[in-house]
């Protein structure tokens, strides 16, 4: 990956990023594992919740109590990856956190209302503000591994797990760090932003989530969280690591249209894409599979479709969309694709879009549907998109 450009357009070269840890909590289960077999196996939690999650594995009683439930699963893919990377002597200041959200404390923020309107001022929290802030995911994380580095927040609504990967991997491609775990966790399933989202016809009515499906009426609204450990590769190198994949390229551009619509000509959508080709220093042709934003809503899959079809051409890889699985964890989602995009680097196979029956024919992609096939070439692009016009693309491939 590039750092950037000089003023005569030349890369300004960085260190190489590999990824040596994944995590993930999903309504798959828990676990990197968990999620991709139930990708690869359409099965998930009906309500699109983390089945056998208990927070107790990471937190005493009284602290399970005074940290929200998106900070709780946030903690929970971070350790696992941190943990699957094998690191065991790290220094601190060399060691960063980059971890988005969407909204946060959302939870804890309206269960206090009820409280302050019920019990009264007396009875609110003390715990409410460190509760509901949006650092909080990453500053757990910090306080649990020890990161001294840079611990930052990344809230760009839907897109907020891509873009604090991007800046992950840049943080640790400048040299900043040696380390950095990137990555994004929502849980936010409460009756006020349920309300929220289906007062502006967003969730689908059905409650079935069918990326590109012709038939698709919104999406179904999840929690999870989602990890990777970022490496110099010099220091994984040094340190034996297995070496999942490598952090190609990333990108970000925002559409400066809508503060919940897409521009329909996906033209901020495919600058993203074209951006990330030119910091991966490849070309279309390269990527062998998109993992789409697919949120199954009719003018998301559209604009996304456009977008893809606009600079891949007729001939674009297979595309797939995670969420007719994993539903839509908002600022979680792009740091859990960013997991599966891994895995199917890992394991030649890019799983199906469950959910699509009917291709809408206006979208003019080789959509994977039905069963799982096989990747033919090891690179792949994830693509997240948020409210904001905010647009985030990350290249993974396989490590040579």
């Amino acid at each position: 990956m590039q750092l950037g450009r000089t003023p005569s357009g030349e890369p300004i070269s960085g260190h190489r990023v590999v990824v040596t840890g994944i995590g993930a909590v999903t309504c798959c289960g828990v676990g990197a594992d968990a999620l991709f077999a139930g990708l690869l196996d359409e099965r998930f939690n009906d309500d699109r919740t983390i089945p056998d999650f208990d927070p107790s594995a990471f937190f005493g009683p009284k602290e399970v109590r005074r940290v929200d439930r998106f900070a709780q699963v946030s903690l929970a893919a971070a350790v696992e990856a941190f943990e699957s990377s094998g690191i065991s002597d790290l220094s601190g200041d060399r060691f960063g956190v980059i971890f988005g959200t969407g909204i946060g404390g959302m939870t804890t923020l309206t269960a206090q209302e009820r409280v302050l309107s019920g019990k009264g001022a007396n009875r609110v929290s003390p715990f409410l503000a460190p509760m509901i802030m949006p650092n909080a995911g990453a500053a757990q994380i910090a306080m649990r591994l020890g990161a001294n580095g840079p611990v930052e927040t990344v809230t760009t609504a839907c897109a907020a797990g891509t873009h604090s990967l991007g800046a992950a991997a840049r943080l640790v491609a400048s040299g900043r760090v040696d380390v950095a775990i990137g990555g994004g966790g929502e849980a936010v399933m409460d009756p006020l932003t349920f309300a929220g989202f289906a007062n502006m016809t967003a969730l689908s009515n059905s409650g079935i989530s069918r990326p590109f499906d012709v038939d698709r009426d919104g999406f179904v609204m999840s929690e999870g969280a989602g990890a990777l450990v970022l490496e110099s590769l010099d220091h994984a190198l040094a340190r034996g690591a297995t070496i999942l994949a490598e952090v190609l390229g990333a990108a970000s551009t925002a559409d400066a249209f809508h503060i919940t619509a897409p521009r329909e000509d996906g033209a901020g959508a495919a600058r993203c894409m074209e951006l990330v080709l030119l910091d991966a220093g490849l070309s279309p042709t390269d990527v062998g599979h998109i993992n789409a934003h697919g949120t199954s809503t009719p003018l998301n899959d559209r604009a996304e479709a456009v977008a893809i079809s606009a600079v891949f051409g007729p001939e674009a890889p297979p595309v797939t969309s995670a969420k007719g699985v994993t539903g839509h964890s908002l600022g979680g989602a792009g740091a859990i694709e960013a997991v599966a995009s891994v895995m199917t680097i890992e394991r030649s196979v890019i799983p199906p879009t469950a959910g699509l029956t009917n291709i809408d024919p206006a979208i003019e992609l080789d959509v994977v549907h039905g069963s799982a096939r096989p990747l033919e070439q090891p690179i792949v692009l994830s693509n997240s998109f948020g409210f904001g016009g905010h647009n985030g693309c990350l290249i993974l491939g396989a490590f040579a």
